[in-house]
């Protein structure tokens, strides 16, 4: 159970989300993509000192601007909160975003991708080039696909582009979060749309929850800046 529900996919997805401050030391800048698997973390483990502000999800469609974002959202902040910590991996920035993480003074998770660390990076590197050809949702994506997927490639107005998108694609797997028969249902649909084989895979939270229960185990040493 959610202690301070995030708002709606589409809110996540193009304003980002912030929970209002009480007396929190820590802040976590995030994708908004994963403000609910954060918050149930947050409220699951008493995690009070730790506040969290997410940027929109859909910054994912043009990566370019992720590190930027991520720089703006730090100087904004880092004056008020102990630590500050950016829960994005690389996320398709070619090591810009960790390049600035570093010349900040900020940790990230570790990974290419939240589908690397949804299931454990070490345990998706494993699978090598067995799934060069597999396509990736989370349940995020399963619940926003037209909005990260089917529209921004047009295929809403121009479904005959399906087979030049995804002929190279094989399956879809659909790395879930939680136990949740409407996600599933939602993700199979989405690989009957694209023509790809299904795979449901129970992932949970992975590193990303490892990372966090680190992160929130230390003792703030000062200000971030």
């Amino acid at each position: 159970m959610i202690d301070t529900p995030p708002p709606d996919d589409d809110s996540l997805t193009r304003e980002g989300y912030a929970v209002p401050r009480a007396a929190e030391s820590i802040l976590l800048i995030a994708c908004g993509a994963l403000a609910r698997e954060i918050l149930d973390l947050k409220h699951r483990n008493g995690w009070d000192h730790i506040a969290l502000t997410c940027l929109p999800a859909i910054l994912h469609v043009h990566p370019e601007k992720i590190t930027q974002a991520v720089e703006d959202a730090v100087a904004k902040h880092r004056e008020s909160y102990d630590q500050i910590y950016i829960v994005y991996a690389d996320c398709g920035t070619g090591g810009l975003l960790e390049a600035a993480c570093k010349r900040l003074g900020v940790e990230m998770v570790k990974g290419p991708h939240c589908y690397s660390f949804f299931e454990g990076n070490q345990a998706f590197a494993a699978h090598g080039d067995d799934e060069i050809t597999a396509f990736y949702l989370t349940d995020f994506l399963a619940r926003q696909f037209d909005a990260f997927v089917w529209k921004p490639l047009g295929l809403d107005r121009h479904p005959e582009l399906r087979e030049m998108y995804f002929g190279h694609y094989t399956k879809l797997v659909y790395q879930a979060q939680t136990n949740d028969p409407e996600l599933t249902r939602r993700a199979r649909d989405c690989a009957e749309r694209m023509g790809l084989d299904f795979e449901r895979r129970q992932t949970g939270y992975g590193d990303l929850e490892t990372t966090l229960a680190d992160w929130a185990a230390r003792r703030p040493t000062g200000h971030t800046g």
